[in-house]
């Protein structure tokens, strides 16, 4: 399996990722309610607890749009995907750490974090659109660090951002089906 067809079949199997993306949009944007509305901290345990949420949903997702939700066994690009997850495990430990003196950059962090792993979805995926998204979410992250957004807005506007790449791959991924 080449490269072009290790990325198809990731395509195929979790549609582009946008369901993948969806799911985590979601989990931002209850973290941001949560955030706002009870206090920073709960936010971050519902952004780290409801962030385990993310594959399974994204899996759901992908079944929900006739995908299989899992690549083939013999993909050569499966292993960076699991490697992303573990830098991303890892980005969240730090990220919880840091929270615990300055839960005001616990968000940013993770836009840090999410944004790095999203750059690595262009190689899972064949698709550009993710190295603009990672870019946007790493530069979020340095820009509401450096002016202090409230932890709130900082949630919101990485949820917002997700969701739009969201809506944004799944167009693409529908219109290359109409015109293969």
């Amino acid at each position: 399996m080449n490269i072009e067809e290790a990325q198809a079949d990731m395509g195929r199997s979790y549609f582009g990722g946008a369901p993948g993306l969806a799911s985590s949009a979601v989990i931002w944007l209850l973290a941001g309610s949560t955030a706002a509305v009870r206090d920073p901290k709960t936010g971050v345990l519902v952004l780290i607890l409801g962030g385990m949420l993310i594959h399974p949903l994204a899996m759901l997702g992908s079944k929900i749009l006739g995908r299989s939700g899992a690549h083939d066994k013999s993909n050569p690009l499966a292993p960076l995907a699991l490697e992303g997850t573990v830098i991303l495990l890892l980005g969240v430990l730090v990220s919880f750490a840091l929270s615990r003196s300055q839960v005001e950059l616990f968000f940013p962090s993770m836009l840090l974090v999410i944004g790095g792993r999203y750059l690595t979805f262009q190689t899972l995926y064949g698709r550009r659109v993710y190295w603009i998204c990672g870019g946007i979410l790493i530069s979020l992250g340095l820009l509401a660090a450096t002016l202090k957004f409230p932890v709130a807005v900082c949630a919101f506007a990485g949820g917002l951002i997700e969701a739009a790449f969201a809506l944004l791959v799944f167009v693409q991924i529908r219109y290359d089906a109409k015109t293969a």
